[in-house]
């Protein structure tokens, strides 16, 4: 854990309570700060009473010796309109923030001698492979590294850093909306298509928050940018008009004369000096697709940045097992490969993997987000069938129309014997049940995580019943 300085013995109210948030309050006590614990939710509620919080109604609180209110990021800050303890803290001049914010302090307290590297990753698709696989590069070359954020272990419930010590940080929207002192020594933007606008209000809201990222850098630090949609390309101009840090752009599919790119099936190093092929991504069997050659262009972006060589850093992505929940080969069974992509909760995320495959008898559905799956369009022709679950499988069926046959398996358990039915039985080479919901979970699961833990024991289950 990471102890939180500079609230000693003063108040600091902690709102929602789940894994962070506990975690937050765990490390603020550590610090000697007073917490104020508090959520909504009474099962949550009774969940942090059992790890042993106080609670205190911050609706109830006396607020004139609050000095933050730590703000859970999934809790509305802005929109669709600021949470009432949001109002509150406004109210009473209480700064709003959240765990990264604290951690930021925590860092900046450290003597600069003593300070780790941070390499922060955000994007709206491809955040987690990125971190993981930078954090998998960190092992195998032996540095001494830290993977937290919105991915794993909450950020302050991490080990505390030692000097040579590289933090590898995913950070969402929702993250950035609350850090005001984080500095990346590398911030790495991946891509931004829309999503979360309900959250952010519209999508200048959003890329504002992403653009966050960059705030505190220095003229030693990096700024790695994918340029290869719209929005990121301006964030790219917009940054080397400022000529601050260092900024590498990175393109899965564009020769850059300056940056790291994928082409040709190789991987491309031009920062300096003449372009070198320095890895073969055909060969990696674990991160297909274009899309995986730009998290793979940034990471190794990212940690040549570090001062790594070029061929030490090849040789540890090529022994990267991947991500779960993203692309994951759950198992081989007559032919037959069963991927867990439940990580895709949106139609950008689900294309990437419609565009990594053919022949696939695609598993799709869950609670809708905005724009539905008329984006998928171009990858229609990939699709043998689709088998559509959750409240989103009656629109899907009618966006697919005659386009691509569907049946409304309804729960997850059906599509997948129907899948593997109809799979086993249409004649095609190579075929591929793919699991890429283009929606979130929450109508008939706890996350992501869950949805795929029950795919990944579904298709086990009937692979060895086989």
């Amino acid at each position: 854990m990471i102890p939180v300085p500079g609230y000693e013995d003063q108040a600091v109210a902690v709102f929602g309570l789940g894994r962070s948030g506990r975690t937050t309050c765990a490390a603020l006590a550590a610090g000697g700060a007073r917490v104020l614990a508090w959520d909504d939710n009474s099962e949550t509620r009774t969940r942090a009473q059992a790890d042993g919080l106080t609670l205190t109604d911050l609706d109830r609180a006396d607020w004139s010796d609050i000095r933050a209110l730590v703000l859970s990021p999934g809790v509305p800050l802005t929109h669709p309109e600021p949470h009432r303890l949001v109002k509150r803290a406004a109210e009473e001049d209480v700064p709003v923030i959240g765990d990264m914010e604290l951690f930021a302090q925590a860092m900046a307290a450290l003597p600069e001698e003593r300070r780790p590297k941070i390499i922060g990753i955000t994007g709206t698709n491809g955040k987690s492979t990125t971190t993981a696989l930078i954090g998998h590069i960190l092992k195998k070359i032996g540095r001494d590294y830290r993977v937290g954020g919105n991915i794993g272990v909450a950020i302050l419930g991490l080990e505390p850093p030692r000097a040579s010590t590289v933090f590898v940080i995913e950070l969402s929207s929702y993250q950035l909306d609350l850090v005001h002192s984080l500095r990346c020594n590398v911030a790495i933007w991946l891509n931004l298509t829309p999503d979360h606008l309900d959250r952010h209000g519209d999508m200048a809201g959003y890329k504002a928050a992403k653009f966050r990222i960059f705030n505190n850098q220095t003229a030693e630090d990096a700024a790695i940018i994918g340029i290869d949609d719209d929005h990121s390309a301006g964030v790219m101009n917009r940054l080397k008009a400022g000529r601050l840090q260092t900024v590498i752009p990175i393109s899965s599919g564009r020769s850059l004369s300056h940056g790291v790119y994928a082409l040709g099936g190789k991987l491309r190093d031009a920062v300096s000096g003449p372009v070198r092929d320095v890895l073969d991504l055909d060969s990696l069997v674990t991160l297909p697709g274009a899309h995986n050659a730009q998290n793979v262009a940034a990471a190794y972006a990212a940690v040549r940045w570090l001062g790594v060589p070029s061929d030490e850093i090849a040789d540890a992505i090529e022994t990267f097992p991947g991500l779960a929940h993203r692309l994951e080969l759950v198992g081989t069974h007559k032919g037959i490969r069963f991927i867990n992509d439940s990580k895709a909760t949106n139609a950008e995320a689900t294309a990437k993997a419609l565009a990594s495959f053919d022949h696939i008898y695609w598993i799709a559905g869950g609670r809708k987000k905005e724009g539905g799956i008329g984006s998928l369009a171009p990858f229609f022709p990939r699709i043998e069938k689709a088998y559509l679950i959750g409240e989103a499988a009656g629109e899907f069926a009618a966006t697919l129309s005659s386009a691509v046959a569907s049946v409304e398996a309804g729960t997850l358990e059906n599509a997948l014997d129907l899948a593997a039915r109809d799979a086993g039985s249409g004649g095609r080479s190579a075929p591929v049940i793919l699991l890429s919901p283009a929606c979130a979970s929450f109508d008939q699961f706890r996350d992501f995580e869950h949805r795929g833990d029950v795919f990944r024991m579904l298709v086990k289950s009937r692979i060895g019943n086989a």
